[in-house]
């Protein structure tokens, strides 16, 4: 009995023996056979964030004018280079004026007869109020002097018009700029006879300093931006002129206005902003695609990229603290700019965010961090 008891013992403790060694092995394992899984990471900072809107839009002239005669001739010479800028003011042709110097000298000469005819009539009142005091002519016959001198006055009224009408017709002969921009070609040549009723314009200024940018946005759209607009003011826009390359044009505009009414045809709301062109590079009836600044502020960016939807349709992260180890957040989203979303809760600025390799992990493991590289084409 002694014997067999003895033999247990020495098993007992051999097995003993041989559990320890293979717990021993087995924790050496996890810790030597097992590393940490790698992940990286981006640590969370406020950023400068602009909101916009963008809206397509066409380039449309702030100022334009038709130069058309106003009296009727036949052009004797054309004063401007074609496609050249001209200022206001400036003489761009010249209507044959023969016939207007000549109303204009004969409305002079009326106007010097009808002046003597006055003083004539001035002198010959002034005898008869002498003649009529002595009794030495009518009554009557004063007031017929009377009478034809108030004519006279009358006379010289008009020829004074006449001569007024026949300057500025004479003025008219010379067509000059209603306004400074770059002239079209001309639509006439020398000899062309032109009248005032005529449909076809001699040529047409453009001021392309500034332009404006006419957009088009929806009409539900359009309450967001009156909103914005009611709360910051003035709201700038910028341009990008080559959607290729999305190359963007170098001055910055603001939005003047936009139409009361939504078009019934087309559901929108046209947008119109004023934007510099001081070198003429937006030229009317250029498609354009317009960046209206909406709103600016400093906030936490989380890539899309690094979160991860929810059943509940919400977006988590997770977190790697200061003791490389995971922690799961729920993120409180709100715009999305470019390819992050702003996020006003759930995570703080200086925490770091697992971009890639976020599938290995669980909340609670421990981690091996590195800071994520853009160009880096790690697992998500």
């Amino acid at each position: 009995m002694s014997r067999i008891f003895y033999v247990t013992a020495a098993m007992i403790t051999l097995l003993s023996v041989v559990g320890c060694s293979n717990e021993a092995e087995q924790t050496q394992g996890q810790s030597q056979g097992m590393p940490m899984p790698s992940v990286s990471v981006v640590t969370l900072k406020k950023q400068p964030v602009v909101h916009e809107m963008v809206l397509p839009g066409r380039v449309s002239p702030s100022r334009q004018s038709q130069v058309r005669p106003q009296v009727d001739g036949v052009i004797t010479e054309r004063l401007f280079e074609e496609g050249a800028r001209v200022e206001k003011g400036q003489q761009l042709y010249q209507i044959d004026e023969a016939r207007y110097l000549a109303q204009l000298n004969s409305a002079k000469a009326d106007l010097k007869s009808a002046e003597a005819n006055l003083k004539t009539l001035e002198a010959k009142a002034r005898r008869y109020d002498d003649l009529v005091a002595k009794n030495a002519v009518s009554k009557q016959e004063y007031d017929d002097v009377i009478a034809q001198k108030e004519q006279a006055e009358a006379a010289i009224s008009v020829a004074k018009a006449a001569v007024d009408v026949a300057k500025v017709n004479m003025g008219y002969t010379k067509v000059y700029a209603p306004i400074g921009g770059r002239i079209s070609r001309s639509y006439v040549t020398e000899g062309t006879l032109v009248t005032t009723n005529q449909a076809q314009q001699l040529a047409t200024i453009t001021q392309l300093d500034p332009v404006y940018i006419d957009m088009q946005e929806s009409g539900a759209s359009i309450l967001t931006l009156r909103q914005s607009m009611s709360k910051q003011g003035a709201m700038d826009v910028e341009l990008t002129v080559d959607e290729v390359t999305g190359e963007r044009y170098s001055q910055t505009g603001s939005v003047k206005f936009s139409e009361v009414t939504v078009d019934e045809s087309t559901g929108s709301v046209t947008l119109r902003a004023e934007m510099p062109n001081p070198n003429g590079v937006l030229l009317p009836g250029l498609f354009v695609k317009g960046h209206v600044i909406t709103g600016r502020e400093n906030a936490l960016l989380v890539p899309q990229r690094a979160t991860t939807r929810q059943p509940d349709g919400s977006l988590s992260v997770y977190v790697v603290n200061g003791n490389n180890e995971v922690e799961g957040r729920t993120l409180e989203i709100g715009k999305i700019y470019r390819d992050s979303y702003v996020v006003h809760g759930g995570v703080n600025e200086g925490e770091k965010v697992i971009i890639t390799g976020y599938q290995k992990v669980k909340p609670g493991a421990k981690v091996n961090a590195s800071a994520w590289q853009p160009s880096s084409r790690g697992s998500r």
